[in-house]
């Protein structure tokens, strides 16, 4: 029989790893996803861990307004650490003096005369100055951590704002009278301290919180003026000029921070660095 020649047939299979059309891309997109929510995670746990003035104080460092300083940042960069922008923003008129911690004072001679709006933007400056030196914002606190919980800051129209408050594991007055908590001393001795830097006029406000309808004596206006005029002693205690004081006053429980009338929360004191043209 003779022998036949079959034709040799090789099949070659082409093997698409990746599970076809989809390939891999699907890994890309669910690393994104765990990154996101590991950040948003990691934000809620920011928010939960830090006081209301640690978060106001890191809003404000990413929403500056006007320079605060004519001095250099410390950077290393071609502007030394400031902006391009500095010498046309900062205030160039009037004159403002500013005395640092060590008790070194610098004085922004500026001309007379000038535009309002700038002499302004020079108080402001000046303000900020003074929050960024009690806060500790370039550097080191002048107030202790457990005191900084009781601490909220704000530049307004009025001037600087410096609000103290109870919080629900501290008090700055005994329960119900005008006798200061240790804590206070500590505030009022540090701001009569930060505000030598300026020479604004100083007004304190008392707050409270209200009480049940049915107190028949309800003590709440002469508790908070009471504690304002506390805390009015205390400023001048730690070396306030009382020439400086413009005024004392209580507002009782008119003027809630929290819209909870009865919370802790609205018991505070606003001492206020005014403007000059209050």
């Amino acid at each position: 029989m003779a022998a036949t020649n079959a034709p040799i047939i090789i099949k070659r299979k082409k093997v698409v790893a990746g599970d076809g059309h989809h390939g891999g891309a699907w890994k890309v997109a669910y690393a994104d996803f765990v990154t996101a929510m590991m950040a948003f995670f990691m934000l809620m746990w920011l928010l939960n861990a830090t006081t209301e003035q640690q978060r106001k104080g890191i809003a404000d460092y990413f929403s500056p307004t006007i320079p605060i300083n004519r001095m250099s940042g410390g950077g290393s960069g071609t502007f030394g650490g400031s902006s391009i922008f500095t010498d046309d923003t900062l205030a160039d008129n009037g004159q403002v003096a500013i005395v640092d911690s060590k008790g070194e004072e610098t004085t922004f001679a500026l001309e007379d005369g000038g535009d309002p709006e700038r002499d302004e933007d020079a108080q402001v400056a000046a303000l900020r100055e003074v929050e960024s030196e009690l806060l500790g914002r370039g550097g080191e606190s002048m107030l202790s951590d457990e005191a900084l919980r009781h601490v909220i800051t704000r530049v307004t129209d009025e001037g600087l704002i410096i609000e103290i408050f109870d919080i629900d594991d501290g008090r700055l007055f005994e329960p119900g009278t005008a006798d200061p908590a240790p804590v206070t001393v500590e505030l009022a001795r540090s701001f009569a301290r930060v505000f030598r830097m300026v020479e604004n006029a100083v007004a304190v406000e008392g707050h409270v919180r209200a009480r049940p309808a049915v107190v028949v004596d309800n003590p709440v206006w002469s508790l908070s003026s009471d504690r304002a005029a506390q805390l009015h002693e205390l400023l001048e205690e730690g070396g306030l000029d009382p020439a400086r004081v413009a005024r004392v006053t209580g507002h009782a429980d008119r003027q809630p921070a929290d819209a909870d009338l009865v919370s802790v929360r609205n018991n505070r004191i606003e001492i206020i660095l005014l403007r000059s043209d209050q």
